[in-house]
This record gives C-alpha cells, sequence and structure tokens, in this order.
C-alpha cells in the first residue's frame, strides 16, 4: 500500500482534503485495467467504455496479474489503484476458460472496495459497426439519459445491483437542473431474463412536436452488449450505513451572530467599530474651504476700525504735463 504522509504546506493538504470521502460526491472517475490475459472483444469493450467516459476515465493498457476481487486478499491491488489515480469505479477484464470475455465492476468507499459484480459480455457490436449521420454523434462530456426497461430490475436482486453500478458508471456529475437543448444521448437497458441485460447506446434526434416539448427520436450509435450476470457481492450493512450518509445525519455547526424568526426568517447581527468621525483629518484644498476663508479674512478688515485699515493709495501721483513750443514764424 501507498505510504500515508501528513501535508507539509498548505497545497498539499488542500490537495488531500479533495481526495477525501465527501457527504456530496462529485462525478466519479472511472479506472480500467487489463487482467493477465484479455481477448479481442473485451479489448474492444474497454476500449470503448473509455471513450464513452473519457474526460472521467484513466485506462491502464499493462497488463496486470494476481488481481481476483472475489477471493480473500486478492482484491488489495484494485485498492492500490483506487488510491493511486482516486478513482472510486473500476472497470477490470479478464479472459479464461471458465469465464471467457469477463467483466468486473467494482465500486470503492475510501478506497477500500464496497461492492463488486461480475458480468460475461456476449453479442457485442463495436461503434464503428453502426451506420448513422455522424452530425448526430454525441459529444464528448455531456449529460446522458438512462433508462431501464423491465420489472427484473424492482424484483430480482442481481439485477438491482447491476442497475445501481450501471447508474453510477454512466450518469456522471450530479446535478439539480439541465438544459434538454444539451442532452443528445441516451444508454437503454432492457432486463431480457433474470440474469441478462440487453444495454446499447443511442443518439437523440429532437423533431418539432407542435408544443414546447419536442418530439424525441432514438439512433442507436453503439457499443450495444448483453450483459450476463455471473457473481457479485453486496456491502456490509455497517459499510453501507457508513457510506450512505448524507448532510442531514450530521450535526450541523452553529453560525455566530445568526439567528432565526418565526416572522423575519434568518437574521444576522453585525459589529461595527467606532468610527470616531470627530479625529478624521479633512482636507483643506477643497474650494469651499477657501471660499469660506476668503470671506472671513474680508469681513475682519471690514470691522477693523479706521486707523489700523491699511492705507489705500486712492490717488495717482500727478505728471507734469509738458506743453509742446509752437513754432513760431
Amino acid at each position: 500500500m501507498l505510504k500515508v504522509r501528513t501535508p507539509k504546506n498548505g497545497k498539499v493538504k488542500r490537495e488531500l482534503e479533495k481526495r477525501a470521502p465527501k457527504l456530496v460526491e462529485t462525478g466519479k472517475k472511472t479506472l480500467i485495467l487489463h487482467g493477465t490475459k484479455t481477448s479481442g472483444v473485451l479489448n474492444e469493450v474497454l476500449t470503448e467504455i473509455y471513450h464513452l467516459k473519457k474526460e472521467s476515465a484513466v485506462k491502464y493498457s499493462r497488463r496486470n496479474e494476481g488481481i481476483k476481487p472475489f477471493e480473500n486478499g486478492g482484491d488489495s491491488s484494485l485498492e492500490f489503484f483506487s488510491l493511486k489515480t482516486d478513482c472510486s469505479i473500476i472497470v477490470y477484464g479478464s479472459h479464461s476458460k471458465k469465464r471467457p470475455d469477463n467483466l468486473v465492476i467494482a465500486r470503492t468507499y475510501d478506497h477500500h472496495i464496497y461492492d463488486l459484480i461480475e458480468v460475461g459480455i456476449e453479442n457485442f457490436k463495436s461503434m464503428h459497426s453502426f451506420t448513422y449521420d455522424k452530425k448526430l454523434s454525441p459529444r464528448v462530456g455531456s449529460k446522458p439519459f438512462i433508462t431501464f426497461i423491465g420489472e427484473g430490475f424492482e424484483n430480482v436482486e442481481e439485477l438491482k445491483h447491476l442497475k445501481e453500478v450501471l447508474l453510477d458508471m454512466f450518469r456522471g456529475e450530479v446535478v439539480e437542473n439541465i438544459n434538454l437543448a444539451g442532452l443528445d444521448r441516451v444508454y437503454v437497458c432492457t432486463a431480457i431474463s433474470p440474469n441478462k441485460v440487453f444495454l446499447t447506446h443511442c443518439a437523440l434526434r429532437m423533431k418539432k412536436s407542435g408544443s414546447v416539448v419536442p418530439r424525441m427520436e432514438l439512433v442507436e450509435v453503439g457499443p450495444s452488449m448483453d450483459l450476463v450476470v455471473r457473481r457479485h457481492r453486496l456491502p456490509s450493512d455497517g459499510l453501507r450505513k457508513e457510506a450512505m450518509k448524507t448532510a442531514k445525519d450530521q450535526a450541523k455547526k452553529k453560525e455566530k451572530n445568526v439567528s432565526q424568526d418565526a416572522i423575519h426568517g434568518k437574521i444576522g447581527r453585525i459589529y461595527i467599530p467606532d468610527q470616531k468621525v470627530g479625529d478624521v483629518a479633512l482636507p483643506d484644498k477643497s474650494k469651499g474651504v477657501k471660499r469660506e476663508r476668503r470671506e472671513a479674512k474680508m469681513k475682519n478688515r471690514d470691522d477693523m476700525p479706521a486707523s489700523k485699515k491699511p492705507k489705500e493709495d486712492s490717488e495717482k501721483p500727478k505728471e507734469d504735463s509738458v506743453k509742446p513750443k509752437e513754432d513760431s514764424e
């Protein structure tokens, strides 16, 4: 296992907090791994799952030995990779004579295995085998519709478990509102038998319907496959209770200077220090201050006695007038 180290600075601490379990999780990342031996069909399945989740997936192409998820201690390697890549969903492919084209999907909680489900791949068709207008190709990272058809998803334990895993793997980040114009794909899951599900990927074509809601048509773009449930392992009751905690189950942190009122609702109290307006120095460069000073100075001059008033030269000095001499004839 990886050695756990205490953070030495704030940046490392913030990165560790991002990886820590949260009450409200963001979009889950998917890790895709190859077993000791894989078939050509399984390699195509893993590659196309990676393309469907390209923005939130990590794919390792190297083969991994000694991974046996359903055996005691055989899932330690999966927990190691989950901690290393910060992925909470792991898709592991392997091929053998006993279990051909085998796919194991594991979910983790706090980087420990939460539950497992093993399915076999049958009747696989890749994206390249479908012909359609390329303008209808779903955009990378777009939010999908996911529909489950059949009573088996409500009655059969294995199919109920598979439904939860497929929802977690394909739905992406949970949002409250979504723009209808951004929906361009749908995953259709149909329960054929108590242990078999048909999964296909379709594009949405929106047409005019005469109302606000458009009419939608499905165009199959692939991949499509049959998933045959072989084995599954549910989490323990204690682990399930710990992982299913919500924000309401936690004690609410008390907010300082905030109270609730039946009439006014939420009321906050704000403390403002003394402003000390009298001690604030005002600038003397304003025009109004200069005008007041000038008027006060003129008033003081008018109130002064006549003896103290400064003398003003009211008469200008007389200039000697020099008349030009007349020319005598």
